[in-house]
C-alpha cells in the first residue's frame, strides 16, 4: 500500500510522464508534487486541475442516470446542481472515475480516490503525447488509487 511519496515515484516512472500530483479537489491544495508543472507552478495548477475536479464530481451533467446518484437541492428547496449525492448509501466517492484533457502537446489524466472519509483526493498526471501510453497511464493511475494510503 504506497503512501503518497511513492504513489508519486510509481506514477512517475510510466513512461512519457512528466509531472504528477495527489490533490485535494475541495480546498485545491496539493499535497504531494512531483516532477514538472505545465505552467512552472504546482500550487496553481492543482488549484486550476482542482476546479475542474469540482466541476466533473458536482454537477449532475457528468453523473449517471438513475439510481446511482441524485442532484442535492438547496436548503431553499431549489435544485443547486451543485452536488452530487450518492443514492445507493455504499459510501462510494463521486460519480466521475477520472477524466482526461487532451492538449495539442499532451494529456491530463485525473483520476479520483475514493476514501474512508471524504473521498475528495484524485491524482493529476500530466502525460507527454509523443512519448506517453494513455491507455497504460489511466490503468495504471486506477491501481494506484485503490491502493493508496493517506495518512
Amino acid at each position: 500500500m504506497p503512501g503518497i511519496d511513492a504513489c508519486l515515484h510509481e506514477i512517475m516512472a510510466l513512461p512519457g510522464a512528466r509531472g504528477a500530483a495527489i490533490v485535494d479537489w475541495t480546498s485545491g491544495l496539493a499535497l504531494g508534487t512531483a516532477g514538472e508543472s505545465p505552467n512552472g507552478d504546482h500550487e496553481t495548477t492543482a488549484t486550476e486541475t482542482a476546479e475542474l475536479a469540482r466541476a466533473a464530481a458536482e454537477y449532475p451533467a457528468f453523473a449517471p442516470d438513475g439510481p446511482a446518484a441524485e442532484p442535492v437541492a438547496e436548503p431553499s428547496g431549489g435544485p443547486s446542481g451543485a452536488g452530487i449525492r450518492e443514492a445507493s448509501g455504499d459510501g462510494k466517492g463521486p460519480p466521475v472515475e477520472d477524466l482526461i484533457v487532451t492538449s495539442r502537446t499532451g494529456y491530463h489524466v485525473l483520476r479520483f480516490v475514493e476514501t474512508t472519509f471524504d473521498s475528495s483526493v484524485f491524482l493529476h498526471l500530466w502525460l507527454d503525447r509523443d512519448t506517453g501510453n494513455l491507455a497504460l497511464a489511466r490503468l495504471r493511475l486506477q491501481q494506484l488509487a485503490e491502493r493508496l494510503v493517506l495518512a
